[in-house]
């Protein structure tokens, strides 16, 4: 079953999570106006999956049974499966800003991955269990929010050396029927309005971290836990063009003895499979990053392009403005190049599914969170102080003010000055209000910090294949065997360089 948006916004009745925002209990997710934006952003995936015009990058036909299922709950199979998805992923972010059910679709492949790891190694029966669940949410078309970045406490201690246990999720209690589980995940996006948590360890742990490594499904309203959120955008602020309307809202999720039974848990101590978990999520979820901000970036260059156009600036004849144009379009279609070589250059991992290239997939979200500050900039100068120097929308309406502004704000002579300001609001918004912010700052240290990614590239990147190269052509080897290199060593896609063809439609 494939859900409509309006079916998912009236699935979320069916819920009662213990939500509060700005201080307030919400007591209807689905009614509540400071939410409507992140509904409406996770509502994309719904309606685009059942649009015929993109029924092929929405829609995937599922391994494990055969039935089609939204992408963003699909296990990848093949390099194209990885393309498809990154497009996927650009398209809806080019229409919501973010619409974070991607989470989901990364959770689930690296969750896909670690249970049969673990199984291989310990002989337990996770992942079946899991490719249960996996498939009774692909059924339902649930949308799952990623519960995994823990509150940390002090940064310098180990999970089990914190003065407070609670500052990560934790098992605080085995029983025959299942688990109880303690603690605080502190960076949730969407939390209020998702049917259940992947609750999944964010760090590498040791032995005696062993408690902490613990993976499961929670639903949002089960026993003991508690959502404390942030509105979604900026809901009902007539400045807000682009964000009154789309938004995500980030909540802190505590679990205060939460009972989860076996056929729900994942993962249960399993320490270097919680590990692996923690770094296969972070590259699924990097690479698709990559296709969100890339979305990010296509309304940037949209808005700053219609900026140029309503200042009368003509790029053919402004170097200065077709530079930042071209600057920004390098920033943007630079980074996403990286997710296309993630793709294309994938990994088969032993439970099947496929892994995007590690190096390419942090390269490519190192650059988009280091600059996405310099799109904000190139956005900013290509459009002129109007952005931030406009008056308030209700100005426009002022009998005083309205006819004087109109006269003095347009710009080219067959551009109406209240065009160029709806342009000049939009583009505020997505630079210069807060959650222009909120887009930085999530583009920074969302999937990880930049320092985390660096690790993840000299981690794996082959550099002694180019000390390897070095010495032989120092020995004059290449030379004398008059052979070329033609592409770096080892490296070929998963399945032999071919364009991808088109997936099939749903039926």
């Amino acid at each position: 079953m494939l859900m409509s948006a309006a079916d998912y916004r009236e699935s979320l009745r069916s819920y009662s999570p213990r939500v509060f925002v700005n201080g307030r209990r919400v007591e209807s997710v689905a009614d509540e106006p400071l939410l409507a934006p992140g509904i409406a952003g996770v509502g994309v995936t719904y309606d685009f999956a059942r649009e015929p015009r993109h029924e092929a990058l929405m829609t995937a036909r599922q391994g494990t049974s055969g039935k089609i299922v939204n992408r963003m709950l699909h296990i990848d199979e093949t390099s194209t499966d990885l393309l498809y998805k990154l497009e996927a992923v650009r398209l809806v972010c080019q229409e919501s800003g973010c619409a974070q059910r991607y989470l989901t679709h990364d959770a689930f492949n690296g969750i896909f991955q670690a249970t049969k790891r673990a199984d291989d190694a310990h002989g337990t029966e996770y992942h079946q269990r899991f490719i249960a669940y996996m498939h009774e949410v692909q059924d339902k078309d649930l949308t799952l929010g990623v519960a995994m970045t823990d509150a940390k406490g002090d940064r310098s201690r180990r999970p089990g050396a914190q003065a407070n246990p609670d500052v990560y999720v934790h098992i605080k209690e085995r029983r025959p029927d299942g688990i109880v589980i303690r603690g605080t995940k502190a960076i949730v996006t969407g939390a209020p309005y998702m049917h259940e948590f992947l609750v999944m360890p964010c760090r590498t742990m040791t032995a005696e971290d062993s408690e902490f490594a613990v993976c499961c499904a929670v639903p949002v309203d089960a026993p003991g836990v508690t959502i404390i959120a942030k509105p979604a955008g900026r809901p009902g602020e007539a400045a807000a063009k682009f964000s009154a309307k789309y938004g995500q809202s980030v909540g802190v999720v505590m679990f205060d003895d939460v009972f989860v039974p076996w056929e729900r848990v994942f993962l249960a101590g399993e320490h270097e499979e919680g590990g692996y978990l923690t770094t296969s999520y972070a590259t699924h979820h990097r690479h698709s990053c990559i296709g969100a901000r890339a979305g990010f970036g296509d309304l940037l260059i949209g808005a700053g392009a219609l900026m140029v156009e309503a200042n009368g600036l003509d790029p053919d004849r402004h170097g200065h403005i077709r530079d930042a144009m071209v600057d920004l379009i390098k920033i943007v279609e630079g980074f996403f190049a990286c997710g296309v070589a993630a793709s294309v250059y994938c990994i088969k991992d032993q439970a099947g599914s496929v892994m995007p290239d590690t190096v390419f997939s942090n390269i490519g979200k190192l650059l988009l969170a280091t600059q996405i500050y310099d799109m904000h900039r190139l956005a900013s100068y290509v459009s002129g102080g109007l952005v931030v120097a406009l008056p308030g929308p209700d100005e426009d309406h002022n009998p005083e003010t309205a006819g004087s502004l109109a006269a003095v704000l347009a710009g080219r002579a067959d551009i109406p000055a209240a065009q160029r300001m709806e342009v000049a609001r939009l583009m505020e918004d997505l630079t210069a209000s807060h959650q222009g912010g909120w887009y930085s700052t999530i583009s920074l240290h969302g999937g990880g910090s930049p320092e985390a990614m660096k690790r993840e590239i000299w981690r794996n990147y082959p550099v002694m294949e180019k000390v390897d190269l070095v010495e032989r052509l120092l020995d004059r080897g290449v030379v004398a065997d008059g052979r070329r290199v033609s592409k770096q060593p080892g490296r070929c896609c998963a399945t032999g360089c071919e364009v991808p063809s088109v997936p099939e439609a749903a039926e």
